[in-house]
């Protein structure tokens, strides 16, 4: 056995035992001195072995020992804070990441709260403040002799990005400021500023480092959405140290290029935001995107086309980054067919957010910006094909940003694709955002890279919002007075305008959510009342869509107000909510009926909802109901006059056949009526079964069988009603069978109107149904049946004299 070794270990194991044992101040003071000779911070320091045997098998032993004896009593063994200052100074000056890692297992394990929980805490305060972390990434970035430790690693790692986290769950409201989130990270940013410096010195001097771990720090706190702090410190910095220097250029690429690949959209994002300009993004990434895979999808797929939360300067130094050298073009000129091919799409159009539509583009006006001709001439016939197509479909939507949209950017990338043709120019309205994304087409000299200065846009904005008009290369007007005579209208007849409407400058929705979207939150009173008149063709038209919002549309109609005057608004609500219900009867349905006992609703609103219900089972029980309701819808947008006419040809050939043909025997003329299925059999328990479930329950603003006895009629005849429409069906037994109950329970009330509302159609086959309940109560073999059939003649017998003289009259 190694003497020196031996010697090491019996010092260190005598120093454990006189701690653990020993309460005398100078001489716990003494022994700890002895002891800092093998961190070779003292006069007579030990052998250079005995120094590493020590920092790598007994130091963290050692640690461990002094925190176990923190303690108010132990540290007043010597006045003046002496000891504690001593007892510090192992974890101040000794190796950094051992220290760190018995700090955190140390507050980490202690019990909360306690007096050594917050010495420890006030400890590692210190150690922060004392740039010790910087100590601890160094250590992993400097060339190891022997084999890398990935557990150690991946220890430090967890614990120096976790930190705030940590500390935060074991101190909650005795928290330090230093462990704050937004206090520790940029204090981390600084000290990977340091270890950088570190590297590039020992580069210079001719040493190996490696910037690994410090890669992994960054990509873990920007994964844990801490790229605002760590990168509001670096990028600066390194902003300036890169000006002019290879060497810090090729280290920052090492950096970006070493962070894992889980966390490198997070540190590329935050990059593109950090960053002033294109050229300082290609000095902190090089050629990245041209090397990983991951980074060339993050930054010409992911950030472009998966995500529209990137600003427009960060849009310039994306596209300006892969235009700054002659690699990464290549991939700016597939961004641009990419971009364009997805402006294009006519889905896209329809589904995308309007925000991500401006996103896109801003992005292809950037890219026209930064491309040559050179570049975009060996691309143009797809280029062109996919812009026309976009500007077509843009130029057909009813929205008009999204058709300005499509006018700014086929301005530009007409001149821009081919110049050589006649330029296309457009008059549309002048907002903020247009003249933003014209700013974004003049093209800007740069410094450096080899952009090629290509052909200034000119751009013609018209005056007049509303005129929306294509010119391909057609003459200038000439100036105002020449040739003023041949403005004239003396010779043109006027136009017959006498069945011309109203001209409306708001267009209908054309989907169901633009008139849910312009129903709630349109201050616009015109779009409201034309999204009012077309939502019952727009439901019809669209059952799908409508199944999706039918009941939040059917709670936005329940409580719409007429916000203007509208011709006939009472009218437009009830059809557009009867269109609703029938189109997701079940779901409607039960909405309604629940809320018809609800609070906060006034005697009218629960009066149209029994109308409504009504109603929709009225149109759900009608025969062929499917091939009458799309009649009742509006025309689509767009729809030729002529597919109106169609059938007028038909009959009149039908009608010559019919007049020319000899028939011998004539049958029945009438075609039978074709057999269908009752759709209101599925649901009428929706409508009718709730409604009987708390008419006997009181209110504070609604007693049906108190004061609001007109509600109660209308109860009544809704539910006479809905019996009547679901006969023959499998649920017309239990429906019978509950009516009965319900008009019992109402058979002494004080008011007719419920018993007229029910019965005013019975008096004359009264007689009738006299007979029927009284066969039923002698034969039928359901005993229930037979007692429901009793109360009911006895309710007749009693109410005859009443509903007969009702019917006289």
């Amino acid at each position: 056995m190694d003497p020196e070794v031996s010697a090491t270990r019996l010092t260190v194991q005598d120093a454990v035992h006189m701690l653990s044992s020993s309460e005398d101040g100078d001489c716990i003071f003494s022994t700890l001195g002895s002891l800092k000779r093998y961190l070779g911070e003292t006069e007579n320091p030990a052998l250079p072995e005995e120094q590493e045997e020590f920092v790598r098998i007994h130091f963290s032993t050692f640690l461990r020992c002094l925190v176990g004896k923190l303690s108010p009593d132990w540290l007043e063994l010597l006045p003046d804070g002496q000891l504690e200052e001593l007892w510090a100074s192992f974890f101040l000056e000794g190796p950094a990441d051992q220290a760190f890692l018995v700090l955190m297992e140390s507050i980490e394990g202690a019990a909360s709260p306690s007096f050594r929980l917050m010495k420890m805490a006030q400890l590692l305060a210190r150690f922060l403040s004392a740039g010790r972390m910087a100590a601890v990434m160094e250590g992993q970035c400097r060339q190891q002799r022997g084999p890398a430790f990935p557990l150690l690693q991946e220890t430090l790692l967890t614990k120096v990005v976790g930190l705030p986290d940590r500390l935060g769950n074991r101190l909650q409201q005795e928290n330090l400021a230093a462990f704050f989130p937004q206090n520790y990270f940029p204090l981390l940013g600084e000290e990977v500023l340091r270890v950088l410096q570190v590297v590039v010195d020992s580069l210079r001097g001719g040493l190996d480092c490696s910037v690994s771990f410090l890669s992994q720090v960054l990509g873990k706190a920007c994964v844990h959405g801490r790229q605002k702090e760590v990168l509001g410190v670096l990028v600066p910095r390194l902003t300036a140290l890169t000006q002019g220097n290879c060497l810090w250029q090729r280290v920052c690429w090492r950096l970006v290029e070493h962070v894992p690949d889980r966390a490198l959209e997070a540190v590329l994002k935050g990059l593109v935001e950090a960053t002033p300009g294109p050229d300082v993004l290609s000095r902190l990434l090089g050629n990245l995107v041209t090397k990983s895979k991951k980074a060339q999808f993050v930054m010409t797929r992911k950030l472009l086309f998966l995500q529209y939360s990137c600003t427009t300067p960060m849009l310039q130094s994306l596209l300006g980054y892969l235009a700054m050298d002659s690699q990464r073009r290549p991939l700016l000129v597939q961004v641009l067919k990419e971009l364009l091919e997805v402006w294009g799409s006519s889905s896209a159009i329809r589904h995308a957010p309007l925000v991500q539509q401006c996103y896109i583009s801003k992005a292809v006006l950037v890219c026209l910006v930064h491309l040559g001709e050179a570049e975009l001439r060996g691309s143009r016939d797809e280029l062109l094909a996919s812009l026309m197509e976009g500007v077509k479909s843009r130029l057909d939507s009813s929205l008009p940003a999204v058709r300005r949209l499509g006018m700014i950017v086929a301005e530009v990338a007409s001149a821009r694709i081919h110049p050589e043709g006649p330029p296309l120019k457009f008059q549309y309205e002048e907002d903020e955002l247009t003249r933003e994304m014209l700013a974004l087409a003049t093209p800007r000299p740069t410094a450096d890279g080899p952009s090629e200065a290509g052909p200034s846009v000119a751009v013609v904005s018209g005056e007049t919002p509303d005129r929306e008009t294509v010119d391909g290369s057609g003459p200038q007007a000439g100036p105002e007075g020449i040739d003023s005579e041949l403005d004239s209208d003396d010779e043109f007849v006027p136009y017959d305008m006498s069945g011309d409407g109203e001209w409306r400058s708001s267009k209908a929705p054309a989907y169901v959510r633009d008139c849910v979207e312009a129903l709630t939150t349109s201050e616009d009173w015109e779009r409201w009342e034309a999204a009012l008149r077309a939502l019952e063709g727009l439901v019809f038209r669209s059952p799908a869509a409508t199944r999706e919002v039918s009941v939040e549309l059917a709670k936005v109609l329940l409580h719409l107000e007429e916000k203007t005057a509208v011709t006939g608004f009472e009218g437009l609500r009830q059809r557009a909510l009867v269109a609703v219900t029938v189109t997701d009867p079940a779901r409607v349905a039960e909405y309604l009926t629940t809320q018809f006992y609800a609070l906060n609703y006034s005697l009218r609103q629960r009066m149209d909802i029994l109308d409504v219900l009504t109603l929709a089972a009225q149109e759900l029980s009608r025969p062929k109901r499917l091939g009458k309701a799309p009649q009742r819808a509006s025309p689509e947008p767009g729809s030729q006059p002529c597919g109106v006419m169609a059938p007028a040809w038909r009959a009149v050939v039908e009608e010559r056949i019919r007049r020319q043909t000899r028939r011998f025997s004539k049958g029945s003329v009438g075609q039978a009526p074709a057999a269908s299925t009752n759709e209101f059999n599925s649901v009428a328990g929706y409508f009718f079964f709730p409604l009987l479930q708390h008419f006997d329950r009181p209110l504070v603003t609604f007693d049906l069988l108190g004061d609001d006895q007109l509600v109660l009629g209308r109860l009544a005849h809704t539910l006479g009603a809905l019996m009547y429409l679901a006969v023959n069906t499998t649920v017309a037994m239990p429906m019978g069978k509950a009516l009965l109950e319900f008009v019992w329970a109402l058979r002494f009330h004080g008011d007719t109107v419920p018993a007229e509302r029910l019965l005013a159609d019975l008096p004359d086959e009264l007689l009738e149904a006299r007979s029927w309940l009284a066969d039923v109560t002698e034969k039928d073999p359901d005993e229930d049946c037979r007692l429901l059939a009793v109360k009911a003649l006895l309710l007749l017998e009693k109410l005859r004299d009443k509903l007969l003289p009702l019917a006289s009259p």
